[in-house]
């Protein structure tokens, strides 16, 4: 069962910081193929759930077998093995394939046995409804961009658990705390909390405050672009993907 937000653990076949899950979709061990699957659909659940809901108009129950039915026909044909990367980046090639699904779905009238005959994923559906209710369908977007939109949301909230989890690893859950109460709790909150007041708050010097976050963030960025890395299959697509997502050419 896959992991919807942490890394792999030390025995798994390959370590997703260091390998293409998209090239190892095409893996000749199975078992590696396997694994490829399950990190890309970690990666990718949330958006194609979100299409599904707001483009193709899905009931949620219906959205949710569908989300579920997809990742199951993936692997059991090959889907993510047959992708170029010299003709699409990977994520316009995985919505594409959505569409094509969704429409065969939608043309047949009909639901697969849930999960295809593979173990369901543990997905936070609930979590993707709220999300839903708080940003919206994206209302003026084109499916590609919309997609593109949820993409971007689910990488951060991924890349976000796992500098959750660096900070419990390094012992710098303060440097967390700060940057959770900062910059992920500040902008929904009632009054963004200002430095002075987080220094009070956990004892620190003002200064102290502002190297814990200027830490977390240049460690979020670096958590993220493994992950794009992982996502990608070339380097030019690595870079093409961090200069949509950061802003930046990757050094």
């Amino acid at each position: 069962m896959p992991s919807e937000t942490g890394p792999w653990s030390p025995g798994d076949r390959f370590p997703l910081t260091r390998r293409s899950v998209v090239i190892a979709a095409r893996d000749a061990d199975p078992e590696v193929r396997r694994q490829a699957w399950e990190a890309l659909a970690a990666s990718y659940w949330k958006p194609i759930y979100k299409v599904l809901r707001s483009r193709w108009r899905l009931e949620r129950e219906a959205a949710e077998d569908l989300t579920q039915e997809f990742f199951a026909s993936a692997l059991a044909k090959g889907t993510f093995e047959r992708y170029d990367p010299a003709k699409a980046r990977f994520r316009t090639y995985l919505r594409t394939c959505l569409d094509g699904f969704a429409a065969n779905e939608r043309k047949a009238a009909r639901r697969l046995k849930r999960g295809g005959g593979q173990e369901p994923l543990s997905l936070d559906f609930e979590g993707a409804e709220e999300e839903l209710r708080r940003h919206g369908a994206g209302e003026g977007l084109d499916v590609e961009e919309y997609f593109h939109r949820e993409w971007v949301r689910s990488l951060f909230g991924l890349a976000v658990e796992d500098l959750r989890q660096w900070a419990e690893r390094t012992g710098k859950r303060v440097c967390f705390q700060l940057f959770e109460s900062y910059d992920l709790e500040g902008p929904d909150a009632p009054e963004r909390p200002s430095y002075a007041g987080l220094a009070a708050e956990h004892g620190l010097p003002v200064t102290q405050v502002t190297n814990h976050l200027s830490a977390a963030r240049r460690e979020l960025r670096r958590l993220v672009l493994e992950r794009l890395r992982e996502l990608t299959a070339s380097e030019e697509e690595f870079r093409s993907e961090a200069r949509l997502v950061l802003g930046v050419d990757p050094g």
